[in-house]
C-alpha cells in the first residue's frame, strides 16, 4: 500500500472536515498518551539503523503502516516508583515537556514498549548494568505477561529486582494526531541504541514483520512506495539518516526538548496540506527538488 508523503494534497472534504472541528462545529476526540522508541543499532558503515515493524492490517489504528515500537500508556505506568537510573522523572518532565508523573509514565511505558514488541530491555540489575539476555524462556513469559497486561511494567520490574535503565532513553519529538482523526495520540518519540548483547526479535503480535534498515534507506524505501509508512515516521527516518553516524544521533538527542506538533491544515497551490514541523521541511524540500 502507498501512502503519499508530505507534502500531499488533501482530498477535499478532509479539508472541509478540518475546518469543521477549527470553527468549532465539531470536538475532537481526547487523544490518548503514547511513548515510541527508535531504536537504532550501527551499520558497517556506523550509519544509524532502525527498527521497524510491519502493524498488521487488521490494527484499528496505522494497519499495514511501517512503525517503530511504541504505543499507548498502561495506566499502571503511574503505579509506584521503581528502582531509576539516570535523569530524574524531575529532569525528564522538563525534557518531555509535561509533569513529573507523566514523564515518569512515559519512560516506562517507552522500556515496556520496547522489550513488549522488540524483546529488547532497557534495564539492568544495577545502574551501570543491562541485562545481556533476554531470551529464554522465563523472559518470554514475563514479555507475554506485560503484553498482555496480567503483569505491570512496575512489578516486573520489581519482581526481577531491576533498574531502569532511563540513561539509555534519549529524547526526539513529540506528534499529536490531527483533530479531524477520530482515534488520537499524543505521542513522544525517544531514541536508544541497541544494548550490547541482546538482539530484536520478532515477537510482537501486533506484528507482521519487521526489519532492520538504515534510516536514510527506509526513507528511500517509503519514497519508492516500497514501505508505507505516517508522516511523522517517515520525517523521522528522513531527519536521523541525515544527521551522521550513530553517536552522532545520541548525541543530538541529549540537548532536545520535546515541543508537541499537531499538523493542521495549510495551502498547497490550489488545495490544501498538512502542515510539518518548520525544521524538517527543508529535508523535505531537497527531496522533492
Amino acid at each position: 500500500m502507498r501512502i503519499p508523503l508530505p507534502p500531499v494534497a488533501l482530498p477535499a472534504e478532509l479539508a472541509e472536515l478540518a475546518q469543521e472541528y477549527a470553527d468549532g462545529r465539531r470536538d475532537a476526540a481526547e487523544p490518548r498518551n503514547a511513548a515510541t522508541v527508535i531504536l537504532l543499532r550501527p551499520d558497517a558503515d556506523d550509519a544509524p539503523e532502525v527498527y521497524l515493524l510491519r502493524r498488521q492490517t487488521s490494527m484499528a489504528f496505522a494497519g499495514g503502516m511501517c512503525v517503530f515500537p511504541g504505543g499507548g500508556v498502561d495506566p499502571r505506568d503511574h503505579d509506584h516508583t521503581v528502582a531509576w537510573a539516570g535523569p530524574s522523572p524531575a529532569e525528564w518532565a522538563v525534557r518531555l515537556g509535561t509533569t513529573e508523573d507523566v514523564a515518569r509514565a512515559l519512560v516506562c511505558a517507552a522500556v515496556r514498549e520496547t522489550f513488549e514488541e522488540s524483546g529488547v530491555l532497557l534495564a539492568g540489575t544495577s545502574a551501570d548494568s543491562v541485562i545481556a539476555d533476554v531470551t529464554g524462556d522465563d523472559w518470554e513469559a514475563d514479555r507475554v505477561a506485560l503484553e498482555s497486561r496480567a503483569e505491570s511494567m512496575t512489578d516486573f520490574l520489581d519482581r526481577r529486582g531491576l533498574v531502569l535503565r532511563t540513561d539509555l532513553l534519549g529524547t526526539w519529538t513529540g506528534w499529536l494526531t490531527p483533530v479531524f482523526e477520530p482515534k488520537r495520540y499524543r505521542t513522544w518519540f525517544f531514541v536508544a541504541r541497541l544494548p550490547e548483547g541482546q538482539r530484536t526479535r520478532d515477537v510482537s503480535s501486533e506484528s507482521s514483520e519487521v526489519v532492520w534498515l538504515p534510516a536514510a534507506e527506509a526513507a528511500d524505501q517509503a519514497d519508492g512506495g516500497e514501505l508505507a509508512m505516517l508522516p511523522p515516521t517517515y520525517l523521522t527516518c528522513l531527519e536521523i539518516g541525515t544527521i551522521g553516524g550513530l553517536d552522532a544521533v545520541m548525541a543530538a538527542s541529549e540537548g532536545r526538548t520535546v515541543e508537541m506538533f499537531m499538523p493542521e491544515v495549510e495551502p498547497l497551490g490550489d488545495g490544501f496540506t498538512l502542515s510539518m514541523p518548520d525544521e524538517l521541511r527543508p529535508l523535505v524540500a531537497a527531496r522533492r527538488s
